[in-house]
């Protein structure tokens, strides 16, 4: 059942409708019977994997928890007979107990996730590596569920944080449950916190006029940015990729602008429809953009562009990397051999390195996505090393590097790096990609290219239409720096309805629709 789909949204507003009609006691079990009813829709074969990881989930957390609540008893009845450090000792077995019965679950979740997701790309590169007879190894075809990667990091994200002891344990398996599968968020994320979402869930929520009519707007909005242009923007994109090699030099550019376009519309307009459901049924879930395309470095843009996938690689990789045991007595051996100011750069970038492997594996399996995760990580510590050299070039010409011009430099600079790291997502095959990259400065073919955008499968109106729609993006995220758009719109009801009514009709005149349409999956649905 796709976001865009008619029958998406007649799901919605029965739910809705009945979400405000049921007792408040009953509002958290409907939402578990619609998250699981929409899960079904997707194939009813997924269910069984959702419910394997929400059933495992549930057995570590309700261990880890019985370990703790044993040793807690048993320092209460014992606590005057022990000294400090007989405490402390059997407090580090107790973790240890802990930290076994979490590796069990981390390793079984990401097993089935890593068996289904990168199965094929495995055996693809034995095959490449190696001679297994004439026809190689073959290559399974296995059930890619929705959303796996997305519900699992959530999950184990769960499991990390009861280890660790941020977050309490479920003990209701329909209540965690319901935080696993929680259907606004399964196509593409946000990748929520169980102590941010969990009590919200759970919690009886009366119908608040303001509350629906901002999830209503933002709902709106999303598909505005995915019908009106990522979806149109798509026709051109797929012919560009359809033969490349045929649009080399300036199409490459154009390429990269217009990936940039779509993926920004396609994933926001998503996020947009997924926080505006849960806005509607009184939730509040993470934001995770924040006006990406102003950043003035690639370190700043990925605060701002899918940033709970940020934190919780940041939380839960990065950070127990860099300070885990081998790394530290690395880091002692590097200080030692290599001297301090080299040493103690160690951790940090090798646990930078494997965070981004990790990344690009995250968002596909593919050489592609390996490569784009670690030139990424390539510039963000080419530019950390040299930030001394910024410091005093900033030093050097204050009024320059402080000017409205610069700044703006400094962002359009950063947009198409990022988009040209990117365009890997497209080209998907490392060598053509790099190949094409080159073109741009040995085929000069500008001129072809105002002749050629009409043979994309755009027509002028298509391309006038993509760039009024990107105006107005960048009109209301200009405004929405300066506080929220919708609080200053609620507050003008004529203003409201009539925006909000030109956003419906820009929708139903000017989604990119056609015979026999039915909108194309999230690009995020992929992962």
């Amino acid at each position: 059942m796709l976001f865009t789909s008619y029958g998406f949204i007649a799901f919605l507003c029965v739910l809705f409708l009945a979400y405000y009609l049921v007792p408040k006691k009953w509002q958290w079990k409907l939402l578990l019977l619609a998250s699981y009813a929409f899960y079904f829709f997707a194939g009813w074969e997924c269910l069984i994997f959702i419910l394997v990881t929400t059933l495992s989930a549930y057995g570590v957390a309700i261990g880890m928890g019985r370990v703790a609540a044993k040793e807690e008893a048993y320092l209460s009845v014992h606590r005057a007979e022990m000294d400090k450090e007989t405490r402390k000792q059997c407090r580090a077995a107790e973790k240890k107990k802990r930290f076994h019965i979490l590796l069990l679950g981390l390793v079984f979740n990401f097993g089935i996730l890593a068996v289904l997701k990168y199965t094929g790309f495995v055996v693809f590169n034995l095959n490449s590596l190696f001679s297994f007879g004439e026809k190689g190894l073959t290559i399974p075809d296995l059930l890619l569920p929705m959303g796996i990667s997305f519900y699992t990091f959530q999950t184990m994200g769960y499991l990390i944080d009861v280890y660790r002891g941020k977050t309490k344990v479920e003990r209701n398996p329909a209540r965690l449950a319901l935080f696993v599968s929680f259907f606004p968020q399964l196509v593409q994320g946000p990748i929520s916190r169980h102590s941010q979402l969990a009590e919200q869930l759970y919690a009886p929520h009366s119908f608040d006029a303001r509350g629906v009519t901002y999830g209503l707007w933002r709902i709106l909005w999303g598909y505005f940015k995915k019908l009106v242009i990522a979806d149109r923007v798509l026709i051109a994109m797929q012919t560009l990729l359809e033969e490349p090699d045929q649009y080399r030099g300036a199409y490459v550019f154009l390429l990269i602008l217009l990936y940039s376009i779509q993926i920004y519309a396609d994933f926001t307009g998503g996020i947009d429809i997924t926080i505006g459901i849960a806005e509607v049924l009184g939730i509040r879930l993470a934001e995770n953009f924040d006006r990406p395309f102003s950043s003035k470095s690639t370190k700043e843009y990925w605060r701002r562009w899918h940033i709970t996938m940020g934190t919780w690689f940041t939380d839960y990789v990065f950070y127990p990397a860099s300070v885990c045991k081998p790394m530290m007595k690395l880091s002692k051996w590097s200080r030692c051999v290599l001297g301090n100011n080299v040493g103690k750069r160690v951790p940090v970038y090798l646990a930078t390195v494997l965070t981004w492997f990790l990344t690009g594996l995250w968002h596909g399996a593919g050489w592609n996505f390996i490569v784009w995760g670690l030139l990424n990580c390539l510039v963000i510590l080419v530019s950390q090393e040299m930030e001394p050299l910024y410091a005093r070039f900033r030093g050097r010409f204050p009024k320059l590097t402080s000017s409205w011009g610069y700044g703006k430099f400094m962002a359009v600079r950063t947009f198409l790096l990022m988009g040209l790291i990117r365009s890997l997502d497209c080209y998907r095959d490392v060598g053509t990609t790099f190949r094409l990259w080159g073109s741009m400065l040995t085929v000069w073919n500008w001129d072809e290219l105002g002749r050629g955008l009409f043979f994309l499968g755009l027509s002028a109106e298509d391309f006038v239409i993509v760039l009024l729609g990107c105006l107005a993006v960048a009109i209301v995220s200009s405004l929405s720096a300066k506080g929220s758009v919708r609080e200053r719109l609620y507050d003008r009801p004529v203003l409201s309805w009539v925006l909000c009514g030109g956003l419906f009709v820009a929708i139903l005149l000017f989604g990119a629709y056609g015979i026999g349409y039915d909108a194309s999956q999230f690009i995020y649905n992929q992962f």
